[in-house]
């Protein structure tokens, strides 16, 4: 089995699978086809805004999709046993178990005053699975076992609250009234590598962040994308676990890629650094 190969050959499938997604997700204005909930009774209410909410309910609305990309390509899907557990979704071969691939959903909304930036996103857990290649903790396979993994993104323009009453009930025949809580959709495929930052993604838990700049995100300009994966993945499991001694007998815990670059005796001109300044 050519493993290059055999992921090559899966983001070429996704990434032309992603370019039916426009119009399956879009109204004829250019925003979400989905209006809100609807009910035994017909009342519809409109969905919350929440980025969490909007995220799951994306994953449910293109889900049948993927299930028909899926049976197309030869993989089987397998969903996380678990709601903390990683991936969102393993491809797996129906002809070979051993090609397998990790695809998470990722969603986050433009900065409505920096539109060049978006909110950014977790790219999973540097932890136990992550350090451990061959660990079964939080993850459906072990880390180690998958030939490559993906982000399947979708980056989008929230409605203004002003223009959404989270109160109102409407009925089937307002439907095309409802306003949508986001729109103006730009999809993307990209193994999470190439687009992480060197900064956890959120707060104390041990989560890798990703870079903001969309068009860095769209072409996989991250700031190991010139390293290469490797140096992700030395970085990301010795995250803040290195300390180095200063010249005044004190020492210092590396936490930014340069640092561990010249660390580890490697070019720091390889790092990509993107315009993330809002």
């Amino acid at each position: 089995m050519n493993k290059l190969a055999e992921k090559q050959k899966f983001k070429q499938s996704l990434n032309h699978f992603i370019q039916t997604l426009q119009n399956y997700v879009n109204d004829d204005s250019g925003k979400w086809s989905i209006k809100g909930f609807i009910d035994i009774y017909k009342n519809i209410y409109t969905i919350s805004a929440d980025t969490k909410i909007v995220s799951k309910v994306l994953e449910i609305h293109i889900f049948p999709l993927l299930l028909q990309f899926a049976e197309k390509n030869g993989y089987k899907i397998v969903l996380a046993e678990h709601q903390n557990y990683y991936p969102d979704i393993s491809f797996v071969s129906i002809y070979d178990e051993n090609i397998r691939f990790a695809v998470d959903f990722k969603t986050t909304y433009r900065n409505p005053t920096k539109p060049h930036l978006c909110n950014g996103f977790t790219l999973g857990s540097h932890g136990a699975y992550f350090t451990d290649r061959n660990s079964t903790k939080n993850i459906q396979f072990p880390y180690g076992s998958y030939l490559g993994h993906f982000c399947l993104g979708i980056i989008y323009d929230r409605t203004s609250s002003r223009d959404i009453d989270e109160t109102k009930i409407f009925q089937l025949g307002e439907l095309q009234s409802i306003v949508s809580v986001i729109g103006n959709f730009q999809f993307f495929v990209t193994e999470k590598w190439k687009i992480a930052s060197d900064k956890s993604g959120s707060g104390n838990t041990a989560n890798i962040g990703s870079i903001k700049n969309i068009q860095d995100i769209i072409n996989g300009n991250g700031m190991f994308s010139q390293l290469g994966e490797e140096w992700f993945d030395d970085y990301w499991i010795n995250y803040r676990k290195i300390k180095v001694k200063q010249d005044g007998g004190e020492y210092l815990t590396i936490n930014n890629l340069k640092d561990f670059v010249i660390y580890r005796q490697g070019n720091p001109d390889l790092i990509v650094y993107s315009n993330n300044k809002e």
